[in-house]
This record gives C-alpha cells, sequence and structure tokens, in this order.
C-alpha cells in the first residue's frame, strides 16, 4: 500500500538562519533543540513505523509530523503525509486524517498512492455518517469524496467500494430529504414539500425513495389543486414503477377527485425521467 511513494512536497519551509547570531547566547536547552533538528529523515520515518507496528499511534504521528516540519524536502516527506494521514485515521481522528489525506492527493495527484490517499478521505468521512435525523453536512462530504475518487482513479482497487457505498450514502440523503418534505406535507405546507420531494425525484431518482416522492409530489400537487402535475407524478409512478404500492396509493388518490393517472410532456417531472434507467 505505502510503496512506491517518492520525492516531492510543493509547500514552502520556514528555514532558521539565525545560528550565528545566536549560538553565542544559546541555552543548553536551545542546544538540545537544534540536536533534536539534526535527527535523520530516514531515521525519524523508521521510528515512526516502528511505533505503528508497536501500536504507540502517539508518538508515530508525532514522528511523521516532525518529518514534514523538519525535512519537508526530503525523500521520506511524502511517505510521512500519508503514514500521518493512516495513522489519524486508525486513531479515529477523522477529520485531521481527511485534511493530511487530502493534501497529499493535492500535491501529488499522480502519485500510485493517491487513490488510497483519496479513499482514506472518503472513509474518514464515511465512518461520520450520522442517523438519518441528524444534519447531513458530512454525509454529503462522503458522497462527494467517493463521486471524486471513483472519477479519478476509476481503475485503482477502491473505486468498487466507492461505488457500492456512494450508492448508500445518496440513499442516506434522499432519505433526509424525504423526512423534510414529509414534516412539511403534514403541516400542509405544500409548497416546501414539493421542492424536497423534487430533489429526491431529480438529484437522488436511483434511490429507494423515489417511489414514495412520486407519490408524495401527486398528494402535494392534488392538495393544492394542481390536478395536471399530480397525475404527471402518478403517470410516471405508474410507468417506472407499475408495481409498486406507493402507484396503487396515488392512483386510489386521483380516483377519488375523479382522475386518472396523465402524463404532460411538458412537466418538469417527465423531463427529470426522460432518461431514467433503474439500476
Amino acid at each position: 500500500m505505502l510503496s512506491g511513494l517518492r520525492i516531492g512536497r510543493g509547500m514552502a519551509a520556514v528555514l532558521v538562519a539565525a545560528g550565528l547570531v545566536l549560538g553565542a547566547c544559546a541555552s543548553k536547552d536551545d542546544e538540545e533543540d537544534l540536536t533534536l533538528d539534526d535527527t535523520p529523515a530516514d531515521v525519524l520515518y523508521n521510528e515512526g513505523l516502528a511505533a505503528v507496528n508497536a501500536g504507540k499511534m502517539s508518538e508515530a504521528s508525532q514522528k511523521f509530523e516532525d518529518i514534514d516540519r523538519l525535512h519537508p524536502y526530503s525523500e521520506y516527506a511524502r511517505k510521512a503525509l500519508l503514514m500521518t494521514a493512516y495513522v489519524n485515521y486508525t486513531r479515529g481522528k477523522n477529520e485531521e486524517a481527511a485534511s493530511a489525506a487530502r493534501r497529499f492527493v493535492t500535491l501529488y495527484p499522480g502519485s500510485p498512492d493517491a487513490p488510497y490517499a483519496m479513499y482514506l478521505v472518503a472513509q474518514s468521512y464515511y465512518r461520520q455518517i450520522p442517523t438519518v435525523e441528524r444534519d447531513q453536512e458530512v454525509t454529503a462530504k462522503a458522497l462527494s469524496a467517493m463521486d471524486e475518487l471513483v472519477q479519478r482513479y476509476p481503475d485503482s482497487e477502491y473505486a468498487a467500494e466507492a461505488k457500492a457505498k456512494a450508492l448508500a450514502t445518496r440513499d442516506q440523503l434522499a432519505g433526509k430529504e424525504m423526512e423534510i418534505g414529509r414534516y412539511y406535507l403534514q403541516r400542509d405546507n405544500y409548497i416546501a414539500a414539493i421542492n424536497r420531494f423534487r430533489v429526491v425525484v431529480t438529484v437522488y431518482q436511483t434511490t429507494r425513495h423515489v417511489e414514495e416522492a412520486l407519490a408524495r409530489l401527486t398528494e402535494a400537487y392534488y392538495r393544492l389543486g394542481v390536478i395536471p402535475e399530480a397525475q404527471t407524478a402518478a403517470a410516471v409512478l405508474g410507468h417506472n414503477f407499475p408495481d409498486s404500492p406507493w402507484y396503487k396509493d396515488a392512483y386510489t388518490l386521483l380516483q377519488k377527485g375523479g382522475y386518472e393517472p396523465k402524463e404532460t410532456e411538458t412537466s418538469w417531472i417527465s423531463q427529470s425521467f426522460k432518461n431514467f434507467k433503474l439500476l
């Protein structure tokens, strides 16, 4: 996983050039700090690996960070940055892991290890996904990272897993939109409800929530008195999901008012499903 890392860091280092000026008045502690600063990068890196193998992740993290601070242009700087991301991920420090891994991808997008770094970004967010009742900001970040992984590194060994988790993440985001839409619908705020269900139909239409979203659109438009849109939502639902219980509910609702499903080709609902393909 970590083989093949090569030289390179694209960030400027802060060089301390006042040694001669301060040398005469340097304290013993200062001299010790300077001695520590002379520790070779390869020594720090090997000490970091040894700490990882011993399960001393905090110590390992410090060693890799020291390489970044003391030897930013060394051949071990790139390795240390990825190991920093890995160690932080292992320690459950998700934001720090995502930050370090993202920095690696930014600095070394063509590295053989860039797909793994991008995978760490995605995983760091994915493991933080909350229940659907809570704010879904981190869920959106996870989805964005997974999509980026698949798009930038489609042939990597992590792409298949990213695709699968992206589907689950989209379903979570769609579920949140449905929860809010139902909340508005129950309070007769039909326009607000329609706006939420519309997101599901247009952005998350390959998720399991799309059937209910179309049925809820039928209900919301029907109660608003916008019958053509209610008929279209039901017709699109019946065309794509003829055996869905949600279609039966939508059909029954229209029948109560003396209507039937009837698609209007110019409706935004029809346009959204022109290229629909059920997964």
